[in-house]
């Protein structure tokens, strides 16, 4: 699949080599939304996810999670419906993280997380997740005070020790059945800017908007390097970054379209196979059917 080709340009396999500035958000790969064959590579790849979502359920042994992070207005929201629009909305469940609750504080970091991961057979979606742990909450060190962490805990060495943790939770999801893929919509400071004035001039789209989406862009510098850590200290074979070019959200669904079907055809994921006395009883309600009037 052309499709697969592509996404895999934009897997971090090599996390020590990583840098930010090497990743164009407006990268196209020669494409153009005007041209029929990019149209038709993402209805072949939601197509193809809906087959592989369906014996994905059927299987019921793996699960997939799929984890998002980005930028305000970085199509996030977009990708998910689109990517997702062919599957079965029984096999999907997606999961929003706002600001963590007083519950949440309570509890480790990753208390949250664990309670919304998906079950076998099924797609679990997060819209923001333990990432911000090492993203938000390392710009605003406000954020980590109202943890009420101990202070031997919460040092110089905090985010090292949670990057060593993140690696260590996802490695055990992996071990026990979870395909977990992690995409980065990489949106520019200037394409930013468009959508948020597009979101202003829409009366529609106004509802999206929050002054505190300009007060994050004048931090846009400490959010970038605090990105570039984290893909480079926690894209793992068993849980990889895609650092997906954003500028052009049609682009953006066909990266992550084709990710997620050639990581989950390595699944080699098939409907369960009915013999013995199980297909004896089919035959035999095949029979009685047969014989009804």
């Amino acid at each position: 699949m052309k499709l697969a080709k592509i996404a895999k340009q934009f897997r971090i396999d090599r996390p020590d080599k990583f840098r930010l500035a090497d990743h164009d958000p407006a990268e196209c790969c020669g494409l153009s939304i005007e041209k029929e064959d990019a149209k038709a590579m993402l209805s072949e790849g939601v197509e193809r996810l809906a087959e592989l979502q369906e014996k994905l359920y059927a299987n019921n042994k793996w699960s997939v999670l799929l984890i998002f992070q980005a930028m305000d207005a970085a199509g996030k929201d977009s990708v998910i419906k689109h990517v997702m629009s062919g599957i079965n909305p029984q096999g999907v469940q997606v999961h929003s993280f706002k600001a963590p609750s007083e519950e949440d504080l309570d509890h480790d970091f990753l208390w949250r997380i664990g309670k919304a991961l998906p079950e076998r057979g099924r797609i679990g979606i997060f819209n923001r997740s333990h990432y911000e742990e090492v993203l938000t909450v390392r710009v605003h060190g406000e954020y980590l005070a109202r943890q009420r962490l101990p202070d031997a805990v919460a040092g110089k060495k905090i985010w090292q020790h949670r990057f060593d943790d993140i690696r260590a939770f996802e490695q055990h999801l992996a071990r026990n059945g979870t395909l977990v893929l992690k995409f980065f919509l990489n949106v520019s400071l200037d394409e930013q800017r468009k959508r948020f004035l597009d979101r202003i001039d829409q009366p529609g789209k106004r509802w999206k908007f929050s002054m505190g989406d300009v007060a994050e862009r004048k931090l846009w510098p400490k959010y970038m390097a605090a990105y570039e850590e984290m893909i480079r200290e926690t894209s793992r074979d068993e849980a990889p970054w895609y650092v997906v070019p954003a500028d052009n959200k049609w682009f953006t669904r066909l990266v992550v379209a084709g990710a997620m079907a050639k990581a989950m055809e390595g699944l080699d994921l098939a409907y369960p196979t009915v013999e013995g006395l199980a297909l004896k009883d089919l035959q035999a309600a095949r029979k009685a059917l047969k014989a009804e009037r």
